[in-house]
């Protein structure tokens, strides 16, 4: 059985490379660096199993990307997981609003990351 699919949305490099090594052992990665990039590509085949989105952006933030996924009947199902320096609560209720299924905040443990990440989408 192939591995899971697991889309990256961050404009940050080092933190798009740490996350696809991180993850990489366990799940197929794809990386986009901006939100626009990630819109097209999850309207593509095969959609990803998860997504983890950065909020704060160029072209489209992840709250956008979010939204956008949620009303695509391809891409609707897709469990979404912020990554944000966003961390006020109205920033997490909007996140949550939006559509994501987990909201973490920068910096993050990439234990805690890792662990939510195997509950939403086992390996």
């Amino acid at each position: 059985m192939s591995k899971k699919l697991i889309l990256v949305v961050e404009d940050d490099e080092s933190v798009r490379k740490m996350l696809e090594l991180a993850l990489g052992s366990l799940y197929r990665v794809e990386t986009c660096a901006d939100g626009l990039a990630a819109l097209r590509r999850i309207e593509a085949d095969p959609t990803p199993d998860l997504m983890l989105c950065d909020v704060m952006m160029p072209g489209a933030d992840g709250l956008t990307v979010a939204r956008k996924a949620k009303a695509s009947p391809k891409a609707r199902s897709i469990p979404i997981v912020f990554l944000t320096a966003r961390t006020t609560p109205k920033d997490v209720i909007q996140g949550i609003q939006a559509g994501a299924r987990q909201y973490l905040t920068k910096p993050f443990k990439l234990d805690d990351l890792m662990q939510k990440v195997k509950k939403i989408v086992p390996p």
